[in-house]
Parts: structure tokens; C-alpha cells; sequence
């Protein structure tokens, strides 16, 4: 049984795959829209603030809500967890299609015999995803302490920390946190790779390379003879490529796939303005070396990853223009915004703005445009249909000033050489200086 003979809302991942935030909370993956038992987390629905409890693989896999979710997947719901993927709120290229058309089609027929009525399975996960801290040394704009460590310390820093509203932060829990990272979560890591049960690493952070973790395991693959099993996935800044004695891309000349998304969203100062700790020219020739992995893996050996902010929008042709020279695939997602007060994401823009931007943006590009750049081009027609702030939240005015007086706050406390108002069109100026009045 193949993907084309199940639900077109189904997905492997609930039987393949298991995902942990840096804060410990399980999801069904890092895309999916869950309730929060603990800490919301960046995408999550709901606000609920309990206390830290987290629970163990074991605790997780077959409890009564995976259960349920596998039921109701198999029954064909659409179930609202999934709603990045089904209504494709991120990317058009979707998560659910890369787990369940890409990476484990022919595990459905195994997902069918394994799954008894009440949604227990027998199959357990061969993908991880676990985030073992919020370790990051950059402070992209679009993010915030949750995923970044050098986020936290700067929040912490300056009084920016509401305890009600990030429990995790407050100092006792954080400890917590951190003893059950390192005293769960990596074990039960190890104890995976240890006994040859991966079949998918997603090294992602905080920033994954800067992980003892990482480099430990992904020696010991290529030690035992097991790195050709094993696909190796990342999303990385790519700051780093060398740590003590180990080199990335000597490790990963022996793995079954390697696929590094490098995340990227700016040239020059505008990538170092959105992304404070990144050195362009730095990031540039990391990833230059990576080129040959697309000759061994083919052209998804490593891509740039791009998220599409405000600032990274308004300049996107400098980065058209380096993809296509480096004829490297690009990826790309739109800055996640659930509510309006997130102006770094170009949605944020008053239709006329985005959509002069957009068709001057489709001019420039459509001459060039390659299979591996088409995406950029498919995603800027769909911001053309997809609803903007204003037409998608009632309180979008008071946003843009909860939004804009963050972007300010953030740049009167960090170095920069250009601002988020000096990347703007001429009429997005106008819009952005009249927000205040």
C-alpha cells in the first residue's frame, strides 16, 4: 500500500517520527499546531500554563492522545494539529508530504498492520527530532529566547522577562528543564542510536552544531558502519562547520542521504541585521565548501533555507541573484504569524505595499527562474491569494504598534548597521513612519 491509497490528510509521522521543543514539550513534529500542557510554544494553539511535567518516549508514544490522533488520522479526519501542513500555512512544500511521499512511503503498509483499533501501535519512532536545548548563538529577529540561548540571556539581561507568561524561564524550572535534557532526553537518544533503531536524524536547535551530542553520535555512525543506514538532516546557521577535532562535511561523506537546510534570509547587512551573529561572507564560504555534498546526494545535499521576513522581502533580489549563480536550490517559508503584532513577516504589509513589491519581485526573477528556484516564485504568487493582516486580523492596527515598538525596543539594544526602515520601499517608509500617528 502506497501514500496514494490512504487519506489525502494522512501522515506517517505519528508512527515514524518523535519531536521535542528545547523547552521539553512533545509534539507530533515540529510543524504541528498543539495545545500547550506546559509552555506555548511558537506555533502552538492555546495558551495554557501548567506546570513542567514532561514525560518520558515510553510515557509518550502509546499514551491515550497518540492514540487518538492515530485513530482519527486513519479514520481520514482532517485533525486541526495539522493545520500548517494541510492548509500549508508555512510552505507549499510541506512537511507531511516529505515524511509520508518522500521519506517513509513504504512504511504505510507497516503502519496499517502495527495499528490495533484503539490507535496503539507496535512500530516505534525511527525518526528524531529532539532538541536538546535552545543553545543558538545568533539572535535572527524572527525568533526569540525559546530557540536561542543568546536571545535568553539578552532578555534576561534587560528586564524584558513577563514569568507569567514564560514559565520556563523562571530560574527553578529552568533547572529543571535542563536536568531533564540532559538526564532523558539524551539518553534516550543515545540509547536509540545505540541500539540501531534510526533511520532519520533532524539535527536542528537552538543551533545543532553547537551540540557535543551531534558530533559524538554522528561519529559514532561512521565508526560502526551505521551512517549508511542512516539519513542525516539539518537546519543549521551554518556559523559553524569545524568543532574540536571533528569536520562536518568529512563526517557526513558516508551516510544513506544528507540533506542541510542553511538557514539564511538576507545578503550582506541585511542578512546580518536580520540575523544578529552572522558574519555573511563567513556563512558564505561554510557553505561553498558543502557544494560538493549536492554531486554525492544529489541537488538537496545543501540548499539555502529562507525564511521570508519584511526585511529579507524588500531584498530579496541580492538573494535571487547568489542562488542562481551558486545554482544551489532555495527553500523558502514565510515569518509564521498568529497574530499581528509580527511585522517581520512581509504579511504584515497593506495589500497595495506587498503586492507592488511581489509584481516587481515576479519581474525581476521570471526570466531566471530554474527548477531550483521555482519555489521562490510559487511562494510570492501566493502571498498575492493569501490573506495580510489586514485582512485576516480585526486588530491589526494595534499590531503594527505592538510590532513595531518590539522591532524598535530590539534595535536600541543591539549593534547593527542598517535598520529595519532603511530596507523598506518608499511607500512601505510612509506606511511604517505613519503606524504612530
Amino acid at each position: 500500500m502506497g501514500s496514494d491509497k490512504v487519506g489525502k490528510y494522512f501522515c506517517v509521522a505519528p508512527w515514524t517520527h518523535t519531536y521535542v521543543s528545547p523547552q521539553g514539550e512533545r509534539r507530533l513534529c515540529c510543524a504541528s499546531r498543539e495545545e500547550a500542557s506546559f509552555q506555548k510554544q511558537y506555533i502552538d494553539s492555546g495558551d495554557k500554563q501548567g506546570e513542567f511535567s514532561p514525560t518520558s518516549l515510553e510515557e509518550h508514544w502509546n499514551s491515550e492522545y497518540m492514540k487518538d490522533i492515530r485513530k482519527r488520522i486513519l479514520a481520514g479526519e482532517k485533525i486541526s494539529q495539522c493545520d500548517v501542513c494541510n492548509n500549508q500555512i508555512l510552505n507549499l512544500h510541506t512537511y507531511k508530504n516529505y515524511f509520508t511521499k518522500i521519506l517513509f512511503p513504504h512504511k504505510i503498509e507497516d503502519i496499517i498492520a502495527s495499528t490495533r483499533e484503539d490507535g496503539y501501535t507496535t512500530m516505534g519512532p525511527i525518526s528524531y527530532d529532539y532538541r536538546i536545548s535552545n543553545l543558538c548563538n545568533f539572535k535572527c529577529r524572527m525568533c526569540g529566547e525559546q530557540l536561542s540561548s543568546t536571545w535568553e540571556a539578552e532578555v534576561v539581561k534587560h528586564n524584558m522577562v513577563d514569568y507569567e507568561t514564560q514559565k520556563w524561564l523562571e530560574p527553578n524550572t529552568r533547572k529543571k528543564i535542563s536536568v531533564f535534557q540532559k538526564e532523558v532526553l539524551e539518553p534516550e537518544l543515545q540509547a536509540a542510536v545505540d541500539k540501531g533503531l534510526v533511520e532519520e536524524l533532524y539535527w536542528v536547535g537552538g543551533e545543532p552544531l553547537m551540540y557535543d551530542i551531534h558530533w559524538t553520535i554522528m561519529q559514532q555512525l561512521v565508526d560502526e558502519g551505521k551512517s549508511k543506514d542512516v539519513v542525516a538532516r539539518y537546519n543549521t546557521n551554518l556559523s559553524r562547520i569545524k568543532y574540536k577535532d571533528y569536520n562536518l562535511y568529512e563526517m557526513l561523506d558516508t551516510f544513506k542521504k544528507v540533506n542541510i537546510m542553511a538557514s539564511i534570509d538576507g545578503v550582506g547587512d541585511v542578512g546580518e541585521y536580520i540575523r544578529t551573529g552572522l558574519n555573511w561572507e563567513e556563512w558564505l564560504s561554510n557553505f561553498k565548501q558543502g557544494i560538493f555534498l549536492n554531486k554525492k546526494y544529489g541537488d538537496n545535499g545543501i540548499v539555502f533555507d529562507i525564511t521570508l521576513t519584511t526585511p529579507g522581502f524588500f531584498d530579496l533580489k541580492k538573494m535571487f541573484d547568489v542562488v542562481t549563480e551558486l545554482n544551489v536550490i532555495a527553500l523558502c517559508k514565510i515569518t509564521f504569524a498568529f497574530e499581528p503584532s509580527v511585522v517581520m513577516s512581509p504579511m504584515c504589509l497593506p495589500r497595495n505595499i506587498l503586492n507592488e513589491q511581489i509584481y516587481d519581485l515576479l519581474d525581476y526573477m521570471k526570466p531566471r527562474i530554474t527548477p531550483k528556484t521555482k519555489i521562490l516564485q510559487e511562494t510570492l504568487e501566493n502571498m498575492l491569494e493569501r490573506p495580510n493582516f489586514e485582512e485576516q486580523f480585526v486588530n491589526y492596527k494595534q499590531g503594527w504598534q505592538n510590532g513595531k515598538r518590539r522591532i524598535l525596543d530590539l534595535e536600541r539594544i543591539r549593534e547593527q548597521k542598517i535598520t529595519y526602515r532603511d530596507v523598506l520601499s518608499e511607500s512601505a517608509k510612509v506606511w511604517w513612519d505613519s503606524i504612530d500617528e
